[in-house]
């Protein structure tokens, strides 16, 4: 019952937006009051779980995205993003820039959450793109898929890491078999999903986008903008925290105060203020630009993101809902006793409960918790049913999740399009991420 509840929720929403054409964040709001009564929520209970989901979804991401706007902004506006992508098409050219677009999406994506990732690297596909006249999202594809692929297999990922921890599996091993595993997978995902949904999907990829977080494209003489060096070295400093944040700290047993500052910086608000600051100087007090104009564009930048915010947080509290309405329970009790293996079961669970509650990182903890028991009557390698899990919860992407909302307003599509491009290429993941589990658990 509480399935088909969601189900009839998710209808109820997709007409309000489609038929309707009411406000996504209104929408989203309207159908979380009426999901949370239909599961039995206490009456008193459900304005305070709309309120903590919205709270913790923008809790989460909105200094990350703020200020992952604000950078992508200063970068743009003084032609960075447009030295990175005459860059990089003279040194791969056209032919191979999905390619590079997919070896540094990869690359990034490994020390960032996907959200992240997104919001630093949009304004540089969008770049390149325009650049050698090539469909947005035939770029934008490719690289989604490599920040979603890692987001979901690799440690330090949160929901990777932790779940490790849960199964009893070893950390290194997990990176290893995980990195074999994203490699095919993002080549499946990206470069050969692309390909198939450019001939069937056409209208999507004549889409240019909606970036109205970096405002107005301008055009640039290439002797105007800042060197290649500066640009991708202000780009990736969120990066660059993050990771030697991650190295040190798996380098560093124990607990000292040395390695609290490090986990500091490497946090992704602390990264991100940091980059933040260095950016203020580099693409803009360096290159003699008015501390006042400087000031202009951050504040754009934030204005022109508001209703993003608005959704995403609206996500968020049909995201809670359904966690406090107790549907992971009711799904839980599903798999109480199966004969099944432990890297299928894993799979299953974790992809009913991203189905239900949105979150992938949600949906693999939940599903370490309940799948733990059944390793301890099993041989089936740990590490397998780590990455099993983090197959599953990365599923058919759609309107509970947070990364639905920004990949439809990033790239400028219909809610059919984006089911159609994103939610189908999430799907692609899981399911060849599973088959090379597989395939693995039959090797090793």
């Amino acid at each position: 019952m509480p399935i088909l509840i969601v189900a009839f929720g998710v209808l109820i929403l997709l007409f309000l937006i489609m038929k309707m054409k009411l406000n996504t964040f209104v929408s989203l709001v309207i159908v979380s009051f009426l999901v949370a009564v239909g599961l039995g929520m206490e009456l008193t209970e459900i304005v305070k779980t709309i309120e903590a989901g919205i709270g913790s979804q923008l809790g989460h991401l909105a200094l990350v995205f703020g200020l992952g706007a604000m950078l992508g902004r200063l970068v743009s506006d003084v032609g960075g993003g447009h030295r990175i992508a005459i860059t990089l098409i003279n040194k791969f050219g056209k032919k191979r820039i999905q390619l590079a677009v997919v070896v540094a999406s990869f690359i990034i994506g490994i020390a960032l959450f996907f959200e992240v990732g997104l919001v630093l690297l949009i304004p540089i596909i969008y770049a390149i793109a325009k650049e050698v006249k090539l469909p947005f999202l035939y770029l934008g594809i490719p690289m989604a898929a490599a920040l979603n692929v890692t987001h979901g297999f690799l440690p330090p990922h949160p929901a990777p890491t932790a779940i490790t921890a849960a199964y009893g599996a070893d950390i290194g091993q997990v990176l290893l078999l995980g990195t074999l595993i994203a490699i095919p997978t993002t080549i499946v995902a990206g470069p050969l999903f692309n390909k198939f949904a450019m001939k069937v999907l056409p209208n999507a990829y004549n889409k240019s986008g909606n970036l109205a977080a970096l405002g107005p494209q301008k055009e640039f003489a290439l002797e105007d903008t800042p060197g290649f060096g500066i640009s991708v070295l202000t780009s990736l400093f969120p990066v660059i925290f993050m990771g030697l944040a991650t190295i040190f700290s798996l380098l560093m047993p124990g607990e000292s105060t040395v390695k609290e500052v490090v986990e500091l910086i490497g946090a992704p608000g602390t990264a991100m203020l940091l980059s933040l600051l260095i950016a203020i100087y580099t693409m803009g007090y360096a290159r003699k630009i008015p501390m006042k104009e400087i000031g202009s564009t951050l504040s754009e930048s934030i204005a022109q993101i508001a209703m993003m915010l608005l959704i995403i947080g609206g996500g968020g509290a049909f995201k809670q809902v359904l966690v406090d309405g107790g549907v992971g329970d009711y799904v839980a009790t599903l798999f109480s006793e199966t004969n099944m293996s432990p890297i299928l079961v894993a799979w299953m669970i974790a992809a009913i409960l991203r189905l239900c509650l949105g979150s992938a990182t949600v949906a693999a903890l939940t599903t370490a918790g309940l799948v733990t028991p059944l390793l301890t009557l099993s041989t089936v390698n740990p590490a397998l049913v780590v990455l099993a899990t983090g197959a599953g919860s990365v599923i058919f992407c759609h309107v509970n999740d947070a990364g639905f909302w920004m990949v439809k307003e990033y790239f400028g599509l219909s809610m059919k399009e984006t089911f159609q491009t994103w939610s189908v290429l999430t799907t692609v993941i899981s399911v060849t991420g599973l088959l090379c589990v597989l395939l693995l658990g039959v090797i090793i």
